[in-house]
């Protein structure tokens, strides 16, 4: 149930009627028109903009489309009052017995109230963290990893084919200088000294790996020749890494579908074949380009080079693919990647970036374009820079990692529901203060605390009504008769209730999950607000002594809304709290 599209297929009726009955033009596109929430909610309880939208293309002044839409929709049962406002928009007010519906859906429906089939089953490829296989996850890649499985769920939920990706950056030098960096492990495993120098990882993580290394081989590879270890330290310490990311990942809730190597596209003719589908397409040149202005991107060389004409899609400049000794660019790699990608027969493509990757949206989007078609769109999401602070002071770096928190110093710290849920309040591309104190409050100012509260509250009323010998089982709440929910408070809160479809469609077409978070604070307001109403009314409590059916009406509106945060609380990957401790 979706009842602000319910209203907006009446409103699609009510035009093809006036279209037929010749006031309005035939061949009108009635695409464009909407039915929402009105902007101030003392004017009605749904707005639709049908005549102003209508009104150029169909010759005719918008108030008197407005007029005319009016006079249909009035007929319908459902609509009590459809006023004209303004130049022209047209705000609705619902019967009562439309609002107490909602309840009744809801609880039918169960936390698949609001799932919808805008997905119609494509598949999408969820692309997020892709961290570098060099040491634990920090606090940055948490919030990537929190809102990419956030978005998943929710493009999940809206009936979307969703694989989650990651992709491990393992063919780079940076590999190299880790299996560096555990080799010197390794031979302090052996009693030796020795010093960690510039660009090697000295946190202590790779104490356990060192070991691990010297269990294997023993003292095989002990003041031997770089040339002797380097590639079997390489693959040992990037398995350990990756077995300790996903370590960290499971503790924060995340599963991952498929881990791609970046290794695999070399030597497999994966890179190749990529480069000449572009070939194929015009799109590969030998080139020079032009000095940049200001900062000198490292792929630039003021000599020719193997250029893609990633103009052609929408970038600033072309981009070198390989470089003029012969050797690949970073950015061949990624075009073979994407490539595969595409070949793997997916309909939308995310991926989700830290804020210093800015510089690749234009290029990445512009390779997907071109190895497509234009046929498969990329939507990439960066997330911005965390703050940490605890008792007023910034968050100090982890000794385990050497030089910045990690994932598991932030989940061991408030947990992982907390985590999530305050790694969403705020969008991705806006920095995020994560407070450790404030969001351990058990106040209205600590949202996670706020919206868990609800969800509690409710299980609590039930609990009280159970001891109190009503019935608040599954059947005895559907059953329930709606009608008694006539006071404003209960319809207000029922209003809500109902914008969830509708929210999770948006959220779901703008790739933006932490809609789904503030949604959830303004619903757990609601209830609160109505909670604490019946300290002053008592016929708002949820429970009415000697009025068991009164009571079970009550309770199916806060069992609703109790579903829903439910919900909501799934698609974040956080779990409903059945009492507050």
């Amino acid at each position: 149930m979706n009842l602000f599209a319910d209203i907006r297929s009446l409103v699609i009726d009510t035009l093809d009627t006036l279209v037929s009955q010749g006031q309005l033009p035939q061949g009108l596109s009635f695409d464009n028109v909407t039915v929402e929430p009105p902007r101030d909610a003392a004017h009605g309880d749904m707005a639709t903009n049908a005549a102003m939208v209508l009104a150029k293309p169909a010759g005719l002044k918008p108030r008197d489309i407005a007029d005319a839409i009016a006079q249909v929709l009035v007929q319908d049962d459902r609509i009590t009052a459809a006023d004209v406002a303004g130049p022209g928009f047209l705000n609705l007010r619902l019967a009562p017995s439309v609002w107490q519906g909602v309840a009744g859906a809801v609880l039918a429906a169960g936390t698949g109230f609001g799932r919808g089939s805008m997905g119609a089953g494509k598949r999408v490829n969820v692309e997020y963290v892709s961290a570098n296989p060099t040491g634990p996850l920090h606090v940055g890649h948490t919030r990537g990893a929190v809102f990419g499985d956030a978005l998943a769920s929710l493009l999940d939920f809206v009936g979307y084919d969703v694989t989650r990706e990651y992709y491990i950056n393992d063919g780079g030098a940076q590999v190299d200088v880790l299996a560096r960096s555990v080799y010197l492990r390794y031979l302090e495993a052996h009693g030796q000294e020795v010093a960690f120098e510039d660009g090697t990882y000295p946190g202590d993580y790779l104490i356990a790996v060192g070991e691990a290394l010297k269990s294997r081989v023993g003292a095989g590879y002990v003041d031997q020749p770089e040339d002797v270890w380097l590639a079997d330290v390489r693959t040992f310490a990037t398995e350990a890494m990756m077995d300790l990311i996903r370590a960290d990942l499971k503790a924060l809730g995340v599963e991952i579908d498929t881990f791609f190597s970046e290794k695999s596209l070399y030597g497999t003719g994966l890179i190749e074949g990529a480069i000449a589908d572009l070939q194929n397409k015009g799109l590969i040149y030998e080139g020079v380009l032009e000095p940049p202005k200001g900062k000198k991107p490292e792929d630039w060389e003021p000599r020719e080079q193997t250029l893609f004409k990633s103009t052609d899609h929408g970038d600033d400049v072309d981009r070198p693919v390989k470089k003029s000794d012969g050797s690949w660019t970073y950015f061949a790699p990624d075009i073979a990647y994407h490539y595969d990608k595409v070949q793997r027969g997916y309909d939308l493509l995310i991926d989700v970036f830290g804020a210093d990757h800015g510089g690749y949206v234009k290029r990445m989007k512009a390779a997907v374009s071109a190895l497509s078609g234009g046929t498969v769109p990329l939507d990439i999401k960066l997330t911005q820079l965390v703050k940490l602070f605890k008792n007023g002071e910034p968050f100090k770096m982890s000794k385990r990692a050497g030089t910045f928190v990690t994932l598991r110093d932030v989940v061991d710290e408030v947990g992982a529901d907390v985590t999530r849920f305050v790694m969403l309040t705020r969008k991705n591309d806006a920095p995020l203060d994560f407070d450790f104190d404030k969001v351990l409050e058990q106040s209205r100012e600590n949202p996670v605390f706020y919206v868990q509260y609800a969800h509690a509250r409710v299980s609590s009323v039930k609990r009280k009504a159970a001891q109190a010998g009503i019935d608040v089982g599954a059947d005895a709440l559907e059953s329930a008769d709606l009608s008694k929910l006539d006071h404003d408070a209960e319809l207000a809160l029922l209003r809500k209730v109902a914008e969830w479809p509708r929210l999770v469609e948006t959220a779901a077409r703008t790739n933006e999950p932490h809609r789904v978070a503030f949604y959830l604070y303004e619903l757990a307001g609601d209830l609160h607000g109505l909670w604490n109403r019946g300290n002053d009314d008592p016929s708002l409590r949820f429970i009415q002594e000697d009025d068991p059916a009164t009571s079970q009406a009550k309770i199916a509106l806060a069992q609703s809304v109790a579903i829903v945060i439910a919900s909501g609380l799934g698609i974040l990957g956080v779990t409903p709290a059945e009492e507050m401790r």
